[in-house]
Formats: C-alpha cells, sequence, structure tokens
C-alpha cells in the first residue's frame, strides 16, 4: 500500500456495512424526494452546493456531471455559488440552496423558524422535509469521502 497512509483508511472499505446503510438511505431519500415531486436536477444543485461550501473534491466530481445530467444548466452550476444575487434561480431552487447553505453552515444565530417560513413560501412541509433530508446525507458524505481523503472520480472511458 505505497503511498497510503494507513491512519487515514477509507472508512467506507473498512466498514462497509455502515457505508451500505448510507447507501441504502440515500436510496430512500431520493425515492422520497421524487414522490414529494422534487427533480433530480433540483436535488443535484444541493449535492453541488453542500459540496462546494463543504470543500468535498470526490462529490463535486460525481455530483456536478450528475447536475448536468440530470438536465440543470452549464450557467446554473457556473453561478452556483452566487446564487443569492445570480437571478437565474427560480423561488424553489433558491428555497433548497436556503436550506442546504443554512443546514450545512450552522449558525446558531440564525432562526430555524424563519428560514422555514421563507423555504415554504415555494416547498412544501413535505418537500422542505426531502430537501433537508439530501442536504444531511450529502453533507455525511462529504465527511466520509474527506475523512478518507478519497480522489476525484474521474468518469470512465471506452479504456477504462
Amino acid at each position: 500500500m505505497s503511498g497510503v497512509n494507513v491512519n487515514r483508511p477509507y472508512i467506507d472499505k473498512v466498514h462497509p456495512e455502515v457505508y451500505k446503510a448510507m447507501i441504502q438511505a440515500a436510496a430512500a431519500s431520493r425515492k422520497v424526494a421524487r414522490a414529494e415531486g422534487l427533480s433530480d436536477g433540483l436535488l443535484e444543485l444541493v449535492n453541488v452546493r453542500v459540496s462546494q461550501i463543504n470543500g468535498c473534491r470526490t462529490c463535486l466530481s460525481i455530483h456536478a456531471p450528475a447536475a448536468r445530467k440530470a438536465g440543470v444548466e452549464e450557467l446554473k452550476l457556473d453561478l452556483l455559488p452566487t446564487w443569492r444575487e445570480a437571478e437565474v434561480f427560480d423561488g424553489q431552487e433558491r428555497a433548497a440552496l436556503l436550506l442546504a447553505e443554512t443546514l450545512t453552515v450552522i449558525d446558531k444565530a440564525a432562526d430555524r423558524n424563519e428560514i422555514a417560513i421563507e423555504a415554504g413560501e415555494y416547498l412544501s412541509a413535505e418537500q422542505i422535509s426531502a430537501v433537508e433530508w439530501t442536504v444531511t446525507l450529502i453533507n455525511a458524505f462529504n465527511r466520509i469521502s474527506i475523512a478518507s481523503n478519497h480522489p476525484v472520480a474521474r468518469p470512465r472511458t471506452a479504456d477504462s
């Protein structure tokens, strides 16, 4: 294992049963979000924004392409860090991104009730719950990849 720090293991490989449960939770979360009428594009925008905030290169390398595949415009991905100022995001996207940011960087002074009221202008309570599950899980996956020092996920080519 040259070049691998044994004191910094891939925690998903050392305890795969825990990681498998995470994958199952993510699948359940996506199923619920879709049932509540949330698009894969919206969920991937959330995944990308949370991964940007956390600086998770692995998750960004997975979710930015997934967002494009789900139909998210390149311009929205380019402007995502400035979503509050960029006029290209609709109300539902803004509400989901608000939830994503405020649940990723937790400000103890922030009023979660006010945040829910603001998000509730564009999302139902069930949709808010589904977005918050997405945010919670991508935060966990970010931390798994950061703890494990996972590499950038490179797309497979015909030669690989």
